[in-house]
C-alpha cells in the first residue's frame, strides 16, 4: 500500500513538472526560400531555426540551389508527400508555384508566402512593408546620390519577381513625379539573384552607357556585384549604386563608398514572422487588422486581401552599418 501511494506520489510530482507546452501540438514548418547558399536566406534560415529552439516545433528550410522555379516546385511536391503541416515560402516565379501550392492546400497543407503579394493559392502572403512605397524611397536616395540629374538603370532578380518589380514601379513613379532631370537607360536588367551575373551585367551597362550615373537594385546579391565593378573600374566616385543588400555581403563596398545605400529587411524576423502566422492558421485563430505576430516589425499588421504588411524596413549608408551584424 505505501509503495502504490508513493509510486502516485511520484508520477504526480512529474506531471507537475511538465509544462503545458509539453501537451501542445508540435508542427512540421518547413519553409522554401528562392535558392540556398546566398547571405540573404542563410540570415533567413536562422530565424527558422530560431523559432524552432523557441517553440519546439519542428520547422526548417529548404532551398534550390540556384534560383530556378521548377527546382522550388518540385521541393514543394517533396513537402506535400511528405505531409508537412505548413510550408512558407518566398517564390522565384509566383505564376509556376500557383498549381502546387494550390495542390498543397488541398492536401490540408498551410501556406504563408512573402514577397508575393499577388500570389493566389495561399492562406496568406507576408510582406515585410508596402512594396512600392519602399521602391519609392530607394528612388529618394539615388536621386539624391546622383545629385537629381542623369542617366540611371535599374535590375531586378527576376522579371518574374512580384516583389522586384513592385519596388521598380514605386520608384519609376516616384522619379517621374520628383526627379525630371533624371533618366532610365535600362529598366529592370535580371540578375537572377546571382552575384556574377550582376557584375556581367554591370560591366556591360558601363560600357554601353558612358554618362550613367547611377543604378537601383533588388535583389541582394546585385550591390555587391556592382560594386564590385566600380571598384575595378575606378568609377567609385562617378556612379552611385542603391538597392537591397545586407550589411553581411554589401558591406565593403558601403566602406569603400562603391555603395551608396543599401535598404533591407531583417530574413530572420520576416522568417519567424512567417512562422508564427502559419501556427495561427494551423490552430484557427483569428488574423485581423493591427494585429501583433509578437516580431519586431510585424506589430501592427495592415491587411489588403489576402496580403498582410508590417513596418519593418531598415536603410543604411557606411554611417550606420555597424548597427548591423547580419
Amino acid at each position: 500500500m505505501k509503495r502504490s501511494l508513493g509510486l502516485l506520489l511520484l508520477v504526480a510530482l512529474m506531471l507537475s513538472l511538465v509544462t503545458p507546452a509539453a501537451f501542445a501540438k508540435q508542427y512540421t514548418i518547413v519553409n522554401v526560400p528562392k535558392v540556398a547558399g546566398i547571405a540573404w536566406f542563410d540570415r533567413m534560415k536562422q530565424g527558422v531555426e530560431r523559432f524552432a529552439a523557441d517553440t519546439g516545433h519542428n520547422a526548417y528550410q529548404v532551398g534550390p540551389s540556384r534560383a530556378d522555379a521548377a527546382l522550388q516546385v518540385q521541393i514543394v511536391e517533396d513537402l506535400i508527400a511528405q505531409g508537412v503541416d505548413a510550408i512558407t515560402i518566398v517564390p522565384f516565379s509566383v505564376e509556376a508555384l500557383e498549381p502546387v501550392l494550390k495542390k498543397a492546400r488541398e492536401a490540408g497543407i498551410v501556406v504563408i508566402a512573402h514577397e508575393a503579394s499577388n500570389i493566389q493559392n495561399v492562406d496568406w502572403d507576408l510582406e515585410a512593408f508596402e512594396n512600392e512605397a519602399y521602391g519609392a524611397r530607394l528612388m529618394d536616395l539615388l536621386a539624391e546620390a546622383m545629385g537629381y540629374e542623369g542617366e540611371f538603370a535599374t535590375f531586378v532578380g527576376s522579371l518574374t519577381s512580384k516583389s522586384h518589380n513592385e519596388w521598380i514601379d514605386g520608384a519609376m513613379k516616384r522619379q517621374q513625379e520628383k526627379y525630371p532631370n533624371m533618366k532610365v537607360v535600362a529598366e529592370r536588367l535580371e540578375c537572377y539573384d546571382d552575384q556574377t551575373v550582376a557584375y556581367n551585367k554591370m560591366k556591360e551597362l558601363v560600357m554601353t552607357y558612358p554618362n550613367l550615373k547611377g543604378i537601383q537594385t533588388c535583389a541582394s546579391t546585385a550591390p555587391p556585384g556592382a560594386g564590385l565593378v566600380l571598384e575595378e573600374m575606378g568609377l567609385v566616385d562617378e556612379i552611385a549604386i542603391v538597392g537591397t543588400s545586407l550589411v553581411s555581403a554589401a558591406g565593403p563596398y558601403l566602406e569603400s563608398g562603391a555603395v551608396n545605400w543599401i535598404g533591407f529587411w531583417d530574413p530572420a524576423e520576416a522568417a519567424y514572422a512567417m512562422n508564427v502566422l502559419a501556427v495561427h492558421v494551423l490552430e484557427g485563430k483569428e488574423i485581423h487588422e493591427g494585429m501583433d505576430l509578437g516580431v519586431p516589425g510585424y506589430n501592427n499588421l495592415k491587411i489588403d486581401g489576402k496580403v498582410l504588411y508590417g513596418e519593418a524596413w531598415i536603410f543604411v549608408n557606411k554611417d550606420n552599418m555597424h548597427e548591423y551584424d547580419f
